[in-house]
């Protein structure tokens, strides 16, 4: 029996095998199920950390072993390995969808100075496009502070790739981050890193995504904007013919909001509380692993 937001049985015989071993010398880890269940709560209920209860032991083991694992990509790494030959559940047709969503800085977080980490941050897609003027992925807009979350998830609303900018970045700005970070674990072989489908909506209705997806053999499920469809009938038949869009196919690309949805059912991803950009992204990963592993655990598969 376990309290909520905790890991089940299942679910940490899941997690377990996929966990750094003891250092060879000196002292070991803390308890990984209790740690990893505290982090679970801060993250879920969005407390500070000096209000972690008492039964998951000292906050600042639970917060350094956050921050530790952040720095070294541990967290990323465990989410990777959890998606093991997951696009095998759709077959020929693997789809995946993308988008967007802006989340509120609360002022713990709003007011952070940019100061590198200490040590280097091994995570591949933590790199922020805007990082010569946006450093921590913070930007101002009319209601404050903010920062946009751009996702790829699966048709069964699975978290698969991520990244983060300043909020009142455009979608495109996330887009070549996203795609880079999409990497699926093959029992043999290399990862697979091209999905056979790509669902976005008006906002990936750009001349560069669109050549992209072409160059790289990606069918694009993604509806043209009016001002697009407007242009090229001014245009008469110089403006060509319009892309392809399957609308039944469309409506699949809920499963992305689904995903988001589900992510900002953690109050520290739904309102970012972090100041460094490493950190909130682990905290989107350790959300993303908690999914997983429901979902696994729901749905057992041999993860050997």
């Amino acid at each position: 029996m376990t309290a909520r937001f905790e890991l089940t049985d299942a679910e940490w015989d899941l997690l377990r095998p996929l966990l750094p071993a003891d250092p060879p010398r000196g002292g070991r880890w803390r308890d990984h199920r209790t740690v990893i269940s505290g982090i679970l709560f801060r993250e879920r209920t969005g407390i500070p950390w000096r209000d972690l209860p008492a039964r998951f032991g000292n906050w600042k083991t639970i917060y350094q072993r956050k921050r530790r694992w952040a720095l070294d990509g541990t967290w990323q790494r465990i989410a990777e390995r959890l998606r093991l030959d997951a696009d095998l559940d759709d077959g020929d047709d693997w789809t995946l969808g993308v988008d967007s969503s802006v989340v509120r800085a609360h002022q713990h977080a709003a007011g952070a100075r940019h100061q590198p980490p200490a040590g280097p941050v091994k995570t591949v897609t933590a790199t922020i496009p805007e990082q010569a003027t946006e450093p921590e992925a913070l930007g101002r807009s009319r209601g404050g502070f903010s920062t946009k979350l751009h996702l790829a998830a699966d048709r069964r609303s699975r978290p698969v790739s991520r990244t983060i900018t300043a909020g009142q970045r455009h979608d495109r700005i996330g887009y070549p981050a996203v795609m880079a970070g999409i990497r699926i674990p093959r029992r043999r072989g290399r990862p697979r890193t091209r999905p056979t489908r790509i669902l976005g909506d008006k906002a990936y209705s750009i001349r560069a995504i669109r050549a992209d997806l072409r160059h790289r053999r990606i069918a694009a499920t993604i509806p043209e904007r009016a001002d697009q469809q407007a242009n090229r009938r001014k245009r008469g038949a110089a403006g060509g013919r319009p892309p392809a869009f399957d609308a039944e196919r469309y409506k699949q690309r809920n499963t992305v909001e689904r995903a988001v949805s589900k992510l900002k059912q953690f109050r520290a991803v739904a309102t970012r509380y972090d100041k460094r950009a490493f950190m909130y992204l682990a905290a989107i990963d350790i959300a993303t692993i908690k999914i997983w592993l429901r979902d696994l655990a729901t749905d057992p598969r041999d993860t050997a």
